[in-house]
């Protein structure tokens, strides 16, 4: 099976959104400010062909280390060995398990517990021979193609690749980060403010900031806030929801939010656009931004983000006012000079594509057939194809979807959406909200298993 037909077979099936969604993508070059169906989802376009064999004239010496092992290093490991076999290769995480960011919010609503979101490498390690190693990443060589771990033990490869996920920028006065938690990366935080939300006065004030795009997404802060209105109305009947948008503008699905902000949800949500937030208070829990001082209960402060720190410590963000990575995305390759060998996908990287986690998994395809052919003596595909889809909970229990195909524009050297291949739901509804469960399945087991 040809890799280029089933990663466009992929996107094909996936499609049915015109995005910026999810936070938006970015010019490669720079960022203006300074850092979920298909309608017709089919979980087996998820599934890996398992008579994908080995690239011809990969050396069986051929090493490949991949950092980080979420939805982008995960995807990619996986399918460099099965796009590779000869290729031995290494996936190097700090934790032993991972946490979806995906369908995180529904932890706030107690929909979903964290257990549930929770992934293992196990079946990386004993599926697909790849060798995890559990440990920090604290320098990398791009030349001698290394990386050292805290421990001093050095890694040496052909290729590199790095998935770090994100990075938040600091927040003056947040000395607590506790007390506006932004449970952006599920795990402790998100239990947190869950606990916040059932403790506050039923006639309370929650406030929920969007930082300025680009921002990671999911979890998404529109789609969050519809959760938590949704949820108020009935724990909380006589709270209120501020949302604070740094941005001008809803940036995500305009249409479906605007009309659950001010129709479906207008009796908790007030929208305040243009309030960037410059400082924060957590002994008062009030937060200083461009439209005002404000004051809560609870606060969900969402800081504006960045790649992973391996990426600006290593001199590898040279894009987007230096928040984010330039890459090649006919690879995935950094542009920095040098550093060829070095390949980063998924959030921390700068394309013109949403930061999400389905995202990262079709770069994750791209990168590891790119490897592959490299390995091989050969030049990376010329036209990939990937494709982003999105459900975003309008209520507890409807959903809207949006969905976006890119394909490589020579021109531009980027990825371009495809508007005739694109698409997004009119509304909500409850088929939306089931399907969106069969979609973060067949993803999951697509990424780690």
């Amino acid at each position: 099976m040809d890799r280029r037909y089933f990663l466009q077979g992929m996107g094909a099936t996936l499609a049915t959104g015109l995005v910026v969604a999810c936070g938006g993508g970015e010019s490669d070059s720079s960022d203006s400010d300074n850092s979920n169906d298909s309608s017709s989802n089919n979980s087996d376009a998820f599934q890996a062909d398992p008579n994908l064999g080995t690239a011809p004239g990969v050396s069986a010496k051929s090493r490949v280390i991949v950092v980080g092992a979420g939805m982008g290093g995960a995807a990619v490991a996986k399918y460099l060995r099965l796009w590779g076999d000869a290729i031995d290769v290494t996936l190097v995480e700090r934790l032993p398990t991972y946490t979806s960011n995906i369908m995180s919010s529904l932890v706030l609503t107690g929909q979903r517990t964290l257990g549930s979101l929770t992934y293992t490498h196990d079946r990386l390690r004993s599926g697909y021979g790849i060798r995890v190693v559990y440990g920090e990443v604290v320098a990398i060589d791009p030349v001698g193609v290394s990386v050292t771990l805290a421990d001093k033990t050095v890694l040496k490869a052909d290729r590199i690749v790095l998935a770090p996920g994100i990075a938040f920028d600091d927040v003056p006065g947040l000395s607590d980060p506790d007390r506006m938690p932004h449970a952006w990366k599920a795990g402790a935080q998100t239990t947190l403010l869950a606990n916040q939300f059932n403790a506050m006065p039923a006639n309370g004030t929650a406030i929920l900031t969007i930082p300025k795009v680009p921002y990671r997404c999911p979890p998404g802060p529109y789609e969050r806030a519809c959760l938590l209105a949704d949820w108020m109305k009935v724990h909380k009947p006589q709270a209120k929801l501020l949302v604070l948008d740094a941005n001008a503008d809803y940036v995500a699905e305009r249409d479906n939010f605007a009309s659950a902000f001010t129709g479906l949800h207008a009796g908790v949500i007030q929208y305040i656009p243009n309030a960037e937030v410059s400082e924060a208070d957590p002994a008062t829990l009030t937060l200083k931004t461009l439209a005002g001082n404000f004051k809560g209960d609870v606060i969900n402060l969402i800081p504006r983000q960045r790649a992973g720190a391996l990426i600006t410590s290593q001199g590898l963000a040279n894009a987007s006012g230096g928040r984010f990575a330039g890459v090649n995305v006919l690879s995935y390759a950094s542009t920095v000079a040098g550093a060829d060998k070095v390949h980063i996908v998924g959030d921390s990287s700068a394309t013109t594509q949403p930061k999400a986690g389905h995202i990262a998994n079709q770069e994750a395809k791209v990168c590891a057939d790119a490897i592959s052919r490299l390995l091989s003596g050969l030049s990376p595909d010329p036209a990939p194809v990937t494709n982003s889809a999105c459900y975003s909970t309008i209520t507890q229990t409807q959903a809207s979807w949006l969905t976006a195909v890119f394909q490589y524009d020579a021109a531009t050297a980027s990825m371009q959406a495809v508007a005739a291949s694109s698409g997004a739901s009119v509304g909500w509804d409850s088929r939306n909200f089931r399907e969106m469960d069969t979609w973060f399945s067949a993803l999951m087991a697509d990424t780690f298993a």
